[in-house]
């Protein structure tokens, strides 16, 4: 097998630029590793001496295939179900209860990954608006993330944030074959739409949102890629909907008439 070089500073640099260029998102020098580790595999797969030969391979104009799955490598992030529970009971509580029943509830995840949050909203809206109208759209830039989403297919340990209630009700446990997954059921899974949206080009026509789920990517963007995000986005949240960023993030010192309602969660007036 064909050694490669390790990835120099400049190489780095040229993977940083592309990947702001096409997504927004800032690779701090932290992440040099990250992308040597991540991309070692794809330098090996075509016996490339050197991480610029790999860059160059991706810049061509018949590559297009491997350039999105370079930009899957480098884009998904963790996540899980529930994650940040606050977010999930101001939707039950605050939310949901006032909301009119004739009205479809329209929500946003715009950072899918690979479906753990578009799936606790599902099962929260399942369980809340029984016989009432809603909708989930769920989005990322990496397509290999959105494939695994649309399967519903889990490794069981993943299901340990999930309530007890809900694994019973929205989730098949795997036997057989599938023994150590679970799958998310089938009627649950049919009301999630997923769909490939960068959130630093321009957005595609999904509707109006009563709530826009907007968590863990932003910690990503330098201020203006933020602004430019959130111009974006804002259009297409109803007056009195809710935007909701991780508590990890804040919107602080941006400029976006949005009224802040509690930690991470903002209302558009």
């Amino acid at each position: 097998m064909l050694e490669h070089a390790a990835l120099s500073d400049q190489e780095f640099s040229q993977f940083q630029r592309w990947l702001h260029q096409a997504t927004g998102i800032d690779l701090s020098p932290a992440k040099k590793t990250l992308v040597s580790s991540r991309l070692a595999k794809r330098l090996s797969h075509y016996q490339l001496p050197s991480f610029g030969d790999y860059f160059h391979l991706i810049m061509g104009d018949s590559a297009k295939l491997e350039l999105q799955l370079a930009l899957d490598l480098l884009t998904t992030n963790e996540t899980y179900f529930f994650r940040e529970p606050k977010h999930f009971e101001f939707l039950s509580e605050q939310i949901v209860p006032h909301f009119p029943r004739e009205r479809a509830l329209r929500i946003w995840s715009a950072a899918s990954s690979s479906g753990e949050e578009a799936y606790s909203l599902a099962m929260t809206l399942a369980e809340r608006r029984v016989a009432a109208p809603w909708e989930i759209i769920a989005s990322d830039i990496s397509s290999r993330v959105l494939t695994q989403a649309k399967t519903g297919l889990y490794a069981i340990e993943r299901a340990h944030n999930i309530p007890t209630a809900y694994l019973m009700k929205y989730c098949l446990k795997g036997i057989g074959q599938q023994e150590g997954t679970f799958l998310i059921d089938r009627k649950l899974k049919e009301r999630v739409h997923f769909s490939q949206v960068n959130l630093n080009k321009p957005l595609p026509d999904l509707g109006q949102f009563d709530l826009i789920f907007i968590r863990n990517v932003m910690i990503y963007f330098n201020r203006e890629t933020k602004e430019q995000v959130l111009a974006r986005l804002l259009p297409l949240l109803r007056q009195g909907g809710y935007l909701i960023i991780s508590h990890a993030e804040s919107l602080h010192g941006l400029q976006t008439g949005l009224q802040l309602v509690s930690p991470s969660i903002y209302r558009k007036p």
